[in-house]
């Protein structure tokens, strides 16, 4: 595992496990050549990873820092880089990159804080990472509370893990939902943002909240949020989708004075009120 990492400089991956989550979902074990993890990351991280010959693309660390032998990512399939890495086996060959960005502050800000992480669809990559951290180390912690919604049931990333591990741990508690009702499903139907209004959660001073997910989501559930009396300055996010080049060269990630890249992509909201409504 490589502590110092220059992040220009791609290094050689290897696929060592493919884990299909969802039907268009699959998580990826990727180990360097010697059998190592790439490089030492936060929570919130990013990586670029490559297929040679076909193109680059910046994904969410899935995996969390503990985890010291291998990292993971979740990766949706929506476009060319990804189309590849799908059709990949166990045992191919990738480039790897990072880290890039700022993680979110799991070990100052977040530490004595009760927790609410907030996902929708693939939004649980990037808070997986967080979420088994603080599991890793719960004594630091108080309350950890997972809202997570999908379409549907086939949906939900990393569904084994959450009934088999996160439902059953002291101190957690865990909010399904889908869209739409399902005859194998006994759980809560209904949209993400309406579902946290729903439980009502209490913004005291000793809570934040962490959300990921589609950007109607996140604005609907801010709203919520609003409406519960929580405070800009208590929620989170991550803004890892606008970033490109990862390192506030290309600026396709420039956000008024903010480069995502450079000064994310975790934010809270309060700093992203200073910024012009673009984002």
């Amino acid at each position: 595992m490589i502590e110092k990492n220059e992040p220009l400089m791609p290094s050689l991956g290897v696929v060592t496990d493919i884990r299909c989550d969802t039907p268009d979902v699959k998580t990826f074990r990727v180990v360097t050549p010697d059998g190592k993890k790439p490089f030492i990351h936060k929570p919130g991280q990013c990586a670029m990873l490559s297929v040679p010959g076909v193109g680059e693309a910046l994904f969410s660390i899935t995996s969390s820092p503990t985890k010291e032998e291998y990292m993971e990512f979740s990766i949706k399939k929506c476009g060319c880089v990804t189309d590849w890495l799908h059709a990949m086996e166990v045992g191919q060959m990738i480039t790897i990159r990072g880290p890039y960005g700022n993680g979110f502050p799991v070990d100052d800000a977040f530490v004595g804080k009760n927790l609410i992480c907030i996902a929708g669809g693939i939004g649980l990559a990037p808070l997986h990472s967080v979420i088994n951290y603080v599991r890793h180390y719960r004594d630091r912690y108080g309350k950890l509370e997972i809202v997570y919604g999908s379409r549907s049931m086939q949906d939900l990333v990393d569904y084994e893990e959450i009934t088999s591990e996160w439902e059953k741990e002291e101190g957690t508690q865990v909010y399904l939902t889908i869209d739409r009702e399902q005859p194998e499903w006994d759980g809560h139907v209904g949209f993400v943002p309406n579902y946290v209004k729903e439980l009502g959660f209490k913004p005291d001073d000793d809570t934040i909240v962490i959300m990921c997910g589609p950007p109607v989501m996140i604005k609907f559930t801010l709203a919520g949020l609003n409406e519960l009396g929580f405070k800009p300055t208590q929620v989170y996010t991550t803004m890892e989708l606008r970033m490109k080049c990862g390192i506030g060269k290309c600026g396709r990630c420039n956000i008024g004075s903010k480069y995502v890249c450079k000064d994310g992509p975790v934010f809270r909201f309060d700093q992203l009120d200073a910024l012009p409504d673009e984002y």
